[in-house]
């Protein structure tokens, strides 16, 4: 006997019930990320720098891991603020992220009156990536081979020694007035418009000292256009293991370090924010990565999202009143 239409028809649907309960539970599981699109690091900085460089080496590093796009878009200007805002102002879903600066995070909100962001509401931290200390120069001219001889002659003639920078609020600035403010000495400051000038006039004997990035200040001292006396971190880096800390020659304690971070805009959800903190340990943690960190003059120093957001308060602390007891303005 043929089945009636109407049995038919029920058999139908209880196949197309049957087929919709097994596709509802792969339907039902949250979305991986990354899913779709393509991730974005904004680096707030102009193609070419240590900056850019660590930016797009992570980029193609996590691309690699996840088989998608990881691209980076410089947008420059403002000393790194325009990048910044446009982070912060981003969809917060995991797919606009920040090559965060400690300019822009924790020196630029005490220099800057209407900054057009906040870095504690509009962001949210994932990992620190990596840090280098400066390399405290000694030009010729001040005849110091050591920083105690250094520091000697600073607290002897007042006012005598000058030192470079690449202006008013940058980390040589910043790490210069730390210097004497430990030592209670005084130098003359003269700005220039790049480190570039300021290292020229070091080694033509115009200035006496200047704090600059390893790889930079390395390459004079190896030269001889200038003597290379300590740097600026806690403990000896793996880059120059012969060359003495400040907290070792008779600055106790004195440290003081560029470091950049990944941030995503405030909202992100957790679980794609734990996700990218995973992913870029695991990025820091390898070797050929680490060997393309040194060859900028840095080191991998990974953190959990709520570790990197402390350390950021803390440095944005210190930073706050290293400027308020030196009356440092900008232009």
């Amino acid at each position: 006997m043929k089945p009636s239409s109407l049995t038919r028809r029920t058999t139908l649907l209880g196949l197309a019930l049957a087929a919709a309960s097994l596709a509802a539970p792969a339907q039902a599981q949250p979305a991986g990320y990354p899913q779709t699109g393509r991730v974005v690091i904004v680096v707030p900085f102009a193609p070419g720098g240590a900056t850019d460089i660590i930016g797009r080496l992570i980029a193609d590093e996590l691309g690699k891991r996840w088989g998608t796009a990881v691209v980076v878009d410089n947008k420059a200007g403002a000393g790194g603020g325009i990048g910044t805002e446009f982070v912060a102002r981003a969809k917060p879903d995991g797919y606009t992220l920040l090559l965060g600066t400690q300019t822009a995070l924790s020196v630029n909100p005490h220099l800057i009156k209407k900054l057009p962001y906040d870095v504690e509401k509009d962001f949210a931290p994932i990992t620190q990536l990596a840090s280098t200390p400066l390399v405290l120069l000694a030009g010729n001219k001040s005849g110091a081979k050591t920083v105690q001889e250094l520091v000697a002659t600073i607290k002897a003639k007042p006012d005598a020694i000058s030192y470079g920078t690449s202006g008013n609020g940058t980390s040589q600035h910043l790490t210069t007035l730390m210097l004497l403010n430990r030592i209670g000495g005084k130098a003359v400051h003269i700005p220039y418009k790049g480190s570039s000038q300021s290292l020229t006039d070091l080694a033509g004997n115009q200035i006496d000292m200047q704090f600059d990035n390893m790889t930079t200040a390395l390459a004079f001292a190896k030269n001889g256009q200038a003597k290379a006396l300590a740097v600026t971190s806690l403990a000896r880096t793996e880059l120059q293991p012969d060359l003495p800390t400040l907290a070792e020659s008779g600055v106790p304690g004195f440290e003081a370090v560029t470091w950049l971070g990944l941030l995503a805009p405030a909202g992100t959800p957790p679980d794609v924010v734990n996700t990218l903190n995973k992913e870029v340990v695991a990025v820091l943690a390898s070797a050929p990565v680490k060997a393309k960190l040194a060859a900028q003059g840095f080191t991998p120093k990974p953190m959990t999202p709520e570790g990197f957001r402390s350390f950021i308060q803390d440095e944005t602390r210190k930073f706050g009143e290293l400027i308020k007891t030196n009356h440092i303005t900008i232009d």
